[in-house]
């Protein structure tokens, strides 16, 4: 029963970190951190970097400037776009290190899996965002950015306290953008489509 309950946690906690570093990276690895460096959790092995005060400091700056980032229309795009970068293998290598005591192959397993599923988390993120940027008020923008900040938070602590509640969320989670992700892209090839009559009626012909 021992062996079955490390599983779902070291499951939930995989997932649960990919998940929410394709929404906020340094949220992920602040929250993690702080809760592992107080003793509210027992973080695996692979994961104790994230206890180290550099690492934490580190993930603290990046969390203010993003949060600043983010409240700002047309810069969170830019800035979730530079993301891609970081967020998607940043996503592999967490899901990789809460495993990597269990097994090898699995850590592998989690690492590929994790990686896919902080690209889906973070295509949708993006795409949503630069729909919302198309409203010309702020305020949508800013719930937005806030709400993920605080279900970034919200999903970690269920991953850690009720992982088969958080995984049985994850699927349905997952299932959502599945349906919402082409959506998301048809959105945005009209608005797409829209830029581009408006710089034509707008230039001059030769």
């Amino acid at each position: 029963m021992d062996t079955y309950n490390e599983i779902i946690r070291a499951i939930a906690l995989s997932m649960g970190a990919a998940w929410a570093s394709g929404i906020n990276l340094y949220a992920t690895i602040l929250v993690l951190g702080a809760l592992g460096a107080t003793q509210n959790i027992v973080l695996p092995e692979h994961l104790h970097i994230l206890m180290n005060p550099l690492v934490m400091t580190s993930a603290g700056l990046m969390f203010v400037t993003e949060f600043i980032a983010d409240k700002v229309p047309g810069v969170d795009t830019g800035w979730d776009l530079l993301h891609t970068f970081i967020r998607i293998p940043a996503g592999a290598v967490l899901a990789a290190g809460a495993v990597g005591e269990v097994s090898p192959a699995l850590a592998l397993t989690a690492a590929i899996l994790g990686g896919g599923i902080a690209a889906g988390v973070h295509a949708t993120k993006t795409g949503s965002r630069a729909l919302i940027n198309m409203s010309p008020e702020p305020f949508s923008n800013w719930t937005a950015s806030i709400s993920e900040d605080v279900i970034v938070v919200a999903g970690i602590w269920t991953a850690l306290n009720h992982p088969l509640l958080f995984i049985g969320l994850f699927i349905l989670f997952i299932g959502m953008v599945i349906w919402l992700l082409p959506r998301i892209w048809r959105g945005l090839k009209r608005v797409f489509a829209a830029v581009e009559r408006w710089v034509k009626d707008r230039t001059p012909s030769a």
